[in-house]
């Protein structure tokens, strides 16, 4: 089975937006203490510097969140598959895919969130959020019986 949040593309967006995030972070710490120091012209450059790390964090993010959701729903109407997604980027999909849906006129969709066994301490995040998200739409759903990594949504 295609493991597309495993591909080798996939991993180095990902970890180049982890470096990107560990330079944005050092950048602002080092601006913080430039400025406590007093050298305010050093601390606007180091935090012009962590603003340019922050955004290639984010467009780095983007990318493979769209790459590892079009290789995952390339042509399937009937659900989405948010394996690979930051919790963030699983909701914004989840969101657009039940209004598309929705607006298809379907009677339910397939959401695949996972069952938590790529997360840290094995612990599911992304299906409580999508949970959340379908409540707060008062949309009925319920765990597939034969998967507790799919949730249905009925309309």
């Amino acid at each position: 089975m295609f493991q597309a949040h495993q591909h080798p593309h996939y991993e180095q967006l990902r970890t180049r937006a982890r470096l990107a995030g560990d330079s944005m972070s050092k950048s602002f710490e080092d601006a913080k203490k430039a400025y406590s120091s007093g050298e305010r012209a050093k601390a606007k450059q180091l935090a012009e510097a962590g603003k340019r790390y922050q955004a290639e964090m984010h467009r780095l993010n983007a990318e493979a969140s769209q790459w590892v959701h079009e290789q995952l729903n390339s042509g399937d109407k009937d659900g989405v598959d948010l394996h690979g997604l930051y919790v963030k980027e699983a909701v914004k999909k989840a969101e657009a895919a039940i209004r598309a849906a929705q607006n298809r006129g379907d009677e339910e969709l397939r959401i695949i969130v996972g069952r938590g066994s790529h997360s840290e301490g094995q612990m599911a995040k992304i299906k409580p959020a999508i949970e959340e998200l379908i409540s707060k739409k008062h949309l009925d759903s319920w765990t597939d019986p034969r998967n507790a990594g799919v949730l249905i949504v009925q309309f």
